[in-house]
C-alpha cells in the first residue's frame, strides 16, 4: 500500500513540475510569487496552495482516510492550472487514492 502512494505521489509531482514548464520560457522566467500557502502539522494531513504571475497556480490537500484500520489510505487532491504558449489555460483537477490517480479536465478525453 506504500508503494502505491509513493508512486501515486510521484505521478502528482511531475504533473507539478510539467505544468510549470507549460509557459513559455521567457514569461516563467520572470514570474513572480503572488501567493504561496503551506500547513503540514505531521499529524494527519497537509495542504498547499501557491500562484504565480504567469498564470500557473497549485493546490493540493492530503489527509488519512480510515487511520489506523487495515484500509486505512491517503486521500490527495488537488487542482493544477496552467497558460499554454498559445496563450490556452489548462486546469487539472484530481483525486489520488486508494483506486489510483483520476484527473479531470476540459481538455482529458473521456472514455
Amino acid at each position: 500500500m506504500k508503494l502505491i502512494i509513493l508512486v501515486v505521489y510521484a505521478f502528482i509531482l511531475a504533473i507539478g513540475i510539467l505544468s510549470t514548464q507549460a509557459a513559455p520560457l521567457d514569461d516563467s522566467r520572470d514570474a513572480q510569487v503572488l501567493k504561496y500557502e503551506y500547513d503540514n502539522s505531521g499529524l494527519g494531513g497537509y495542504n498547499f496552495a501557491y500562484e504565480t504571475s504567469d498564470g500557473v497556480s497549485r493546490s493540493e490537500q492530503g489527509e488519512i482516510k480510515n487511520a489506523g484500520t487495515e484500509s486505512e489510505a491517503i486521500v490527495i487532491t488537488g487542482t493544477i492550472t496552467w497558460v499554454a504558449p498559445d496563450g490556452q489555460t489548462f486546469t487539472i483537477k484530481f483525486i489520488a487514492d486508494e483506486n489510483g490517480f483520476q484527473p479531470q479536465g476540459d481538455h482529458i478525453p473521456k472514455k
